[in-house]
């Protein structure tokens, strides 16, 4: 049930020139996800009434085209600093009095747990805001929370303007927050830039609401991984491997074998049921199911396919998208399956590529085998090869697309096969062999 009392602002209007990239920084992919899909996922688990991206006039466009329905977008139309993006946008929440969750569009390790923890926090305390903390010894540029002699919270300094002393406080600000919306507007207000950016900190406003007297808490994160920002290609790369450990431990506690997680790179919409098995250098990604028995890799990657009960695939295959390997399948080595499906106990064991192909159950792919789908005419869709069930190929055997062959059929080795073979029948489509006796010794003139 959606939280009628609950807004959320996600501010992703910076360019992120660190990542040294033509790409926004929050549009960076990151484990099957761009990085503000992350922050979106997590955001909308607490199923807020309105969540507003803010963004900046060059990536409104694409980021507009590509949210979760109903996100809404905001222009922040000048990088004037996080109070200014805010303030952006307040435009797109008028008459909005609830609670808003403000939250920064580079941190993609935060999670729904965290979120709905600091909103709990914020209302239990009935605060006018409260603000989400690490607690660390690590030197991260971020914000330092001073506080009074009694405990209390009276402002937050940016690292950039804080002295030493500041500077040693461990309570960093993880730019993560919840406002009352009205104490949030009224902060907003008046807010300058006379600090080392030239810029309008959001920070700033709990300095303001402090010196109001208004109610200020504290939640500190479970983990203080989870509100750590991306700026750099470096972080990123780090920040994937922390999701990357989440995703594969769950699938581990949930009955998953995987032998290696270090090397094992799993996409969050993956499915794997209890007793798959995943071995080492694996990379499953998009919308791909795999059964239970089945076993993947080492040195596998499937994508947006689904691998059935007892399937077995690997080492050194890529199963493209469309691919449904059924029941007791097997994809081997060096094999690049593409949009086929491959029946019940079928096997394509080693060196083929099986693409826009249907092969019947029973059926024994011999190396070296290859399906031509190359388009009738420009175009048009890739040509289906469809080989039936039981059937035997031999090695090096080409099928140019369209083309069937009938069930318990064999193709002998070295054929090229363009014509529709019946039932049963066996295909032979390959010239004379002829040999030349004394070849080798001929004279060079002859």
């Amino acid at each position: 049930m959606s939280d009628r009392n609950l807004a959320a602002l996600v501010m992703a209007g910076g360019l992120g020139t660190r990542m040294e990239s033509e790409t926004p920084k929050h549009l960076h992919p990151l484990l099957g996800r761009r990085m503000l899909d992350w922050v979106l996922d997590a955001v909308l688990a607490l199923e807020p009434a309105r969540v507003v991206v803010v963004v900046s006039p060059g990536t409104r466009e694409a980021i507009a085209a590509s949210v979760p329905d109903g996100v809404e977008t905001a222009v922040q139309a000048e990088p004037k600093g996080t109070g200014d993006a805010v303030a952006a946008g307040r435009e797109t929440l008028a008459g909005f009095d609830g609670d808003v969750l403000v939250v920064s569009g580079d941190t993609p390790l935060i999670t729904p747990n965290e979120l709905d923890a600091l909103v709990r926090r914020h209302r239990e305390e009935r605060a006018g805001a409260t603000i989400l903390a690490l607690q660390t010894d690590r030197p991260l540029p971020y914000g330092r929370l001073v506080r009074d002699d009694e405990g209390k919270l009276r402002r937050v300094v940016e690292a950039g303007d804080a002295t030493p002393e500041q500077l040693a406080l461990t309570e960093l600000n993880a730019s993560i927050y919840a406002f009352a919306a009205p104490e949030l507007w009224r902060a907003l207000e008046g807010l300058d830039a006379s600090n080392a950016q030239g810029e309008l900190y959001l920070t700033d406003t709990i300095g303001r609401l402090a010196e109001a007297d208004r109610p200020i808490a504290v939640q500190h994160a479970s983990d203080p991984a989870v509100a750590v920002g991306v700026n750099t290609r470096a972080e990123l790369a780090q920040a994937g491997a922390v999701l990357r450990d989440r995703i594969n431990e769950a699938h581990m506690l949930a009955g998953v074998t995987i032998v290696d997680p270090q090397s094992t790179w799993i996409e969050p919409d993956v499915r794997l049921e209890p007793d798959s098995t995943v071995h080492p250098f694996t990379v499953l990604r998009g919308g791909t199911s795999i059964a239970r028995g089945a076993e993947i890799g080492p040195h596998a990657v499937v994508v947006d396919s689904a691998i059935g009960r007892d399937a077995l695939v690997g080492p050194f295959c890529y199963v493209r998208p469309g691919t449904v390997l059924e029941a007791g399948a097997k994809a081997g080595t060096f094999v690049e399956i593409k949009n086929s499906h491959v029946g019940e106990g079928a096997k394509v064991p080693h060196l083929s590529y099986i693409g826009d192909a249907d092969v019947g159950p029973g059926t024994n792919i011999a190396a070296g085998n290859i399906t031509a789908n190359l388009p009738l005419k420009p175009g048009l869709p890739k040509s289906r090869t469809t080989i039936g069930r039981n059937v035997r190929t031999g090695i090096h055997n080409g099928f140019i697309a369209p083309v069937t062959v009938g069930d318990d059929a064999w193709v002998a080795a070295g054929s090229i096969i363009t014509k529709d073979v019946p039932s049963e029948a066996l295909a032979v489509a390959r010239s004379r062999q002829v040999n030349k006796e004394g070849y080798a010794g001929r004279d060079g003139d002859d």
